[in-house]
């Protein structure tokens, strides 16, 4: 390398490394971001974030910079959270990590992360906002920390998280990202009212029922594989409900012990699914669902009404003979019924 090529080399960094970054660069290692971006979800985190701004009323572009923000990161969580779950689907498709790899994965996700405090930046209220993009991303990996040393650190064998445990972890991993949200609109609001305290129920109602669905619902199965959970041994809440019970009742679980197998056998899962409907489980945690929804909207009327958000509430619930559609997922499984396709609407 020759003297001159030295010098354009050292001038081209006077502006510091982004100034040689292309858009080719970008598509390159954003392409699991993007790739899983394009596969959307039913994106209700937006929906609820326009209902809250029905009672804070910010700007349209102020809102549309928390609404990238928040898909932003919510996407990225998914891809790291796939990586960390062995998952092979989202979303009815193949995973990212497995198109592109672990390590192009995380390194895309963790991109993100950074990407998206830059676009906050452009917002007004730069000194409280940075501050709460801090705490709330570390809110957001204490949970999901706790919950893989649950699963991962620990022996499964002989331990177990109380509901009281896992609800304070799910209001860090789950809650957190709508938290984070709703405290930047807070921060850009004339509205004085603290809405985290209704944000916190409906993540925790969010994620109580996603545990459910993961069990219950043909079209997860069919989107996310049969009790991924179960596979990635998971300590849901209808699975904690069931343990407990078990061990209440004779000192041992079987449950657990199908858990800490970490499973891809369809008859052990079955198994898992029986014990969970003899346990009550799944009914007890259809009740503990109906109670948070029911908190929610008193919250609701004591802050002055939101049909908008009552309307998501309503979407969220899930039947009230849900042990019914369990049973459709284990006669599927079982062999008693017909392909996935065959039953869904």
């Amino acid at each position: 390398m020759d003297e001159r090529t030295l010098y354009a080399l050292r001038d081209s960094y006077k502006q510091g490394a982004a100034s040689t970054w292309t858009s080719h660069h970008e598509q390159a290692i954003t392409e699991p971001y993007t790739y899983l971006l394009h596969n959307r979800g039913k994106d209700i985190r937006s929906t609820l974030l326009q209902a809250f701004n029905k009672w804070l009323q910010i700007s349209t572009e102020d809102l549309q910079v928390i609404l990238d923000v928040v898909e932003m990161l919510h996407t990225a969580s998914l891809l790291i959270d796939d990586v960390e779950d062995g998952s092979e689907l989202r979303r009815g498709q193949q995973a990212a990590h497995l198109r592109y790899g672990a390590a192009r994965t995380i390194n895309a996700a963790n991109y993100i992360y950074f990407s998206a405090l830059q676009r906050l930046r452009t917002l007004k209220q730069d000194a409280l906002i940075v501050p709460i993009y801090e705490e709330e991303l570390l809110n957001l990996h204490r949970g999901q920390g706790l919950e893989l040393f649950w699963r991962d650190g620990t022996d499964l064998s002989s331990m177990c998280p109380t509901e009281e445990e896992y609800i304070a972890m799910v209001n860090d991993k789950t809650g957190g990202l709508l938290r984070l949200a709703i405290r930047l609109m807070q921060a850009l609001s004339h509205n004085r009212t603290d809405y985290v305290p209704l944000a916190n129920l409906i993540g925790i109602l969010f994620q109580i029922r996603d545990d459910y669905m993961n069990l219950a619902s043909l079209q997860y199965a069919s989107e996310k594989g049969f009790c991924e959970d179960l596979t990635e041994g998971k300590f849901s809440f209808p699975v904690i409900c069931g343990i407990r019970q078990e061990v209440q009742q004779c000192n041992v679980s079987r449950i657990r012990d199908i858990l800490a197998a970490k499973t891809t056998s369809v008859s052990l899962k079955l198994e898992a699914c029986r014990l969970l409907q003899q346990t009550g489980a799944m009914q007890h945690t259809i009740q503990v669902l109906a109670q948070f929804d029911a908190f929610c909207r008193m919250t609701i009327q004591e802050s002055g009404g939101n049909g908008m958000l009552e309307r998501i509430l309503d979407q969220l619930s899930v039947q009230s003979d849900g042990l019914s559609d369990l049973q459709s997922v284990i006669d599927l499984f079982d062999g008693k019924a017909g392909t996935i396709e065959s039953i869904l609407p």
